[in-house]
C-alpha cells in the first residue's frame, strides 16, 4: 500500500516524523484478521495515489494552526473521493484538539498524541483491523527513540532532538501542555543515534529540543549539555555539531568552553531571546532582563569572537507599548545579530497572555514586526559586505538549475532558516561536499563566492 505523510511545523515536528517513517518502512502489515494478506508499504509524495496519509500537526501559532486544519480537512476529502483508506493525525494539534478531531472529522480513523508517536505501527494494526484508534498516554512519557528513523533532509544533515516537552512556562506558550514536562534522552541513547546517523551519511547534526541549554539536569541533577557534546565530537564523520534553541539564562561556561575547544561545533548559536524590553519580559515569563541578555551577548562575543549568533523576537506582545517597541528597535540596531526572526504575537488559548489585558492590534503588531524586520536586513546587509574577501568552509547543498554553481551553506547558517552561499565553479561537486570558498559578492541575506583552495592551505 502506498503511504504519504505530511510532516508540519517545526524541526522538533520532523524528527518525530522521520521517527514514525523509520517504523513504518519495511514492517510488514495485514489487511485482514486472518493476517493472510500480507504487504509492506511504500512511501509517496502524490495525496491522489495515497492510501495511506498521515498528517504530524503543528499548533504553536494561529497560522501553524489553521494550516494544520487546512491540511486535514484536504486529506480527508481524499478519503471520501480519492484511494485514501486510512487517515492519521499525529502531533501537536493533535494532542490540543483531539476531541474536536474526533467528533468533527469523521473521516479521520485514528489521533495519536505528542508522547505516543513511536507506537504508530500499532495503531496502524488496528486501524487496519477495523478498529477507531486513538492513543493519548501521559505526557510525561518519553518515546522510544531507539528505532529505525527515516532522514528525510537529504541524508547529509539531521537533526536530533535531545529532549522532549518544556518547564519554562512562558506567558505565550502552549507547548508545556502539550509537549509535557522538560525530559532528557540518556547520553548514551543519543550517542548510539548520532552514530547510526552518521553511519549513513550524516556529516552535520543539529541539536534541537524546547531548550537545549537545560539538557540532562532532569537526569542527572545539573545542565549536562557540554557532556553531551563532548560524546557526540568523538563520532567518526560527523563534520558539523550545530546547537539550536538555547535560551540565554541557561549559556554557562562549560557550555561555552566546549564551543570553543572542540572544533566540530559550529561557532554558532540560535539564543531566542523574544524581546529587550524589562517590563515585557516579565510579562512574558521571561527569566531575563535586558542587562542579563546583553550581559550573554557580550561574553560570548569576547570568548568566541567569530561566533554567529541567532535569535527570534515576538512583537505586539499583550501591553507592549510603542515605548517598549522602540526600545526593543534600539537593542537589535546596537546588538547587530547575524541573524534574526520576527514574529506578531499570536494569542492562544488556554495560554495566561490570551486573557491579558491591552491586546494590541493586529495591524500595529504587524507594522511592528514589519520594521524590526526592516531594520535586521540593513544589519544583515552591512554583515555580508564585511564578509566580501573571507573564505569559509562551505558545506554544497546542491546545484543551481541550468548554471555553474552550486547553492552551500557556512558555519553561520541553519538550514532553512538562514542564508546561502551561491558558489561559482565548474568543478563537479556532491551535495554535502565541504569546499573553501572565498566571498566575492553580498546579498541581503546572501552571499556570493568561489572556490579557492590557495586560502585554505
Amino acid at each position: 500500500m502506498k503511504l504519504m505523510v505530511v510532516s508540519l511545523g517545526c524541526d522538533k515536528n520532523l524528527v518525530d516524523t522521520e521517527m514514525m517513517m523509520g517504523q513504518l518502512a519495511g514492517r510488514e502489515f495485514f489487511s485482514d484478521k486472518k493476517q493472510t494478506c500480507g504487504f509492506s508499504l511504500e512511501f509517496t509524495d502524490d495525496e491522489e495515489e495515497a492510501e495511506i496519509i498521515i498528517v504530524n500537526t503543528c499548533c504553536f501559532i494561529n497560522d501553524a494552526k489553521e494550516e494544520s486544519v487546512d491540511t486535514i480537512l484536504a486529506m480527508a476529502e481524499w478519503k471520501k473521493t480519492g484511494n485514501c483508506k486510512v487517515l492519521i493525525v499525529t502531533g501537536c494539534m493533535a494532542q490540543r484538539y483531539r476531541l474536536e478531531i474526533i467528533e468533527e472529522i469523521p473521516e479521520v480513523d485514528a489521533v495519536v498524541g505528542t508522547s505516543s508517536y513511536d507506537r504508530i505501527c500499532e495503531v496502524l494494526e488496528r486501524v487496519l483491523a477495523g478498529e477507531k484508534h486513538n492513543v493519548f498516554e501521559e505526557l510525561e512519557r518519553l518515546p522510544d527513540n531507539s528505532k529505525k528513523r527515516l532522514v528525510t533532509t537529504g541524508g547529509h544533515y539531521a537533526y536530533q532532538k535531545i529532549a522532549e516537552g518544556c518547564d519554562k512556562c512562558c506567558t505565550y506558550c502552549i507547548i508545556p501542555k502539550i509537549r509535557g514536562k522538560f525530559r532528557s534522552y540518556p547520553i548514551e541513547s543519543l550517542v548510539l543515534q548520532a552514530q547510526k546517523l552518521a553511519a549513513d551519511g550524516v556529516k552535520e547534526l543539529l541539536l534541537v529540543a524546547q531548550e537545549t541549554t537545560l539538557y540532562g539536569k532532569d537526569l542527572y541533577g545539573e545542565k549536562s549539555l557540554h557532556r553531551l557534546l563532548r560524546e557526540l565530537c568523538k563520532i567518526e564523520g560527523l563534520v558539523w555539531i550545530r546547537i539550536l534553541y538555547c535560551y540565554p539564562e541557561e549559556i554557562d561556561d562549560e557550555l561555552i568552553k566546549v564551543i570553543k575547544e572542540e572544533p566540530k561545533i559550529c561557532h554558532y548559536l540560535d539564543m531566542p531571546i523574544q524581546h529587550a524590553d524589562d517590563e515585557v519580559l516579565r510579562r512574558m515569563g521571561r527569566r531575563t532582563n535586558q542587562a542579563d541578555l546583553r550581559a550573554v551577548i557580550e561574553k560570548l562575543r569576547r570568548e568566541i569572537p567569530d561566533i554567529a549568533l541567532r535569535t527570534t523576537l515576538i512583537a505586539g506582545f499583550p501591553g507592549e507599548t510603542d515605548k517598549a517597541h522602540e526600545e526593543l528597535l534600539a537593542f537589535v540596531d546596537e546588538m547587530e545579530f547575524d541573524r534574526l526572526g520576527c514574529f506578531a504575537y499570536s494569542a492562544e488559548e488556554d495560554t495566561p497572555a490570551f486573557s491579558f489585558p491591552n491586546q494590541v492590534d493586529d495591524a500595529v503588531k504587524e507594522n511592528w514586526r514589519d520594521e524590526i524586520m526592516e531594520l535586521q536586513q540593513e544589519i544583515s546587509m552591512d554583515k555580508s559586505k564585511e564578509r566580501i574577501g573571507k573564505t569559509y568552509r562551505v558545506m554544497i547543498e546542491g546545484r543551481v538549475a541550468g548554471e555553474n554553481a552550486y547553492v552551500g551553506r557556512t558555519y553561520m547558517d541553519a538550514p532553512n532558516v538562514d542564508g546561502y552561499i551561491f558558489v561559482n565553479t565548474d568543478e563537479e561537486l556532491m551535495t554535502g561536499d565541504f569546499v573553501p570558498v572565498k566571498v566575492t559578492g553580498a546579498l541581503e541575506y546572501d552571499l556570493i563566492g568561489e572556490i579557492d583552495y590557495e586560502s585554505a592551505k
